[in-house]
């Protein structure tokens, strides 16, 4: 458990949701969470390899917004309990559960150990969030299915 969250706390939250409102910002996360859907490592490398694409620069966009941000959570900066409240940090757990299962592959391959750490450590550093990324890959796992089967009629 971090200790009590601070107005402090609450204002950087509130700002960090401003950010996600930005026009670009909201297609950037609309196509991660509901038109990205890595199967595996290969996918991932191919939009993060596609350079000038707008997909490429949507995954940076959010990717890096959610590192930037686990950081702060990292460095204390942000109440981390607060944080890994779903409607704050939903997203994120969302992202990471699509990449999770061929991260390690994935690192391998970029050749960058740290890809996705930040996000990794914030999620795996107390029991609750380990708990919500179980729930999540759940989640992805029934998403994977939906589609399968809707693709299939």
């Amino acid at each position: 458990m971090s200790e009590k969250a601070t107005a402090t706390d609450a204002q950087l939250i509130l700002q960090l949701y401003d950010l996600r409102r930005e026009p670009e910002m909201r297609k950037a996360r609309n196509w991660a969470l509901a038109e990205f859907w890595p199967q595996s490592a290969d996918d991932f490398m191919q939009v993060a390899m596609a350079m000038g694409t707008q997909q490429n620069a949507w995954l940076r966009q959010v990717g890096s917004y959610w590192g930037m941000v686990a950081s702060l959570v990292l460095h204390n900066t942000i109440n981390t309990d607060l944080f890994l409240q779903p409607s704050v940090s939903g997203e994120m757990f969302f992202l990471f559960a699509k990449v999770q299962p061929f991260l390690k592959e994935l690192r391998e391959k970029v050749g960058d150990q740290e890809m996705f750490a930040n996000i990794e450590k914030v999620i795996t550093s107390s029991a609750y969030g380990r708990e919500r990324l179980e729930f999540t890959l759940k989640r992805i796992q029934m998403l994977h299915e939906r589609r399968s089967a809707a693709k299939a009629n």
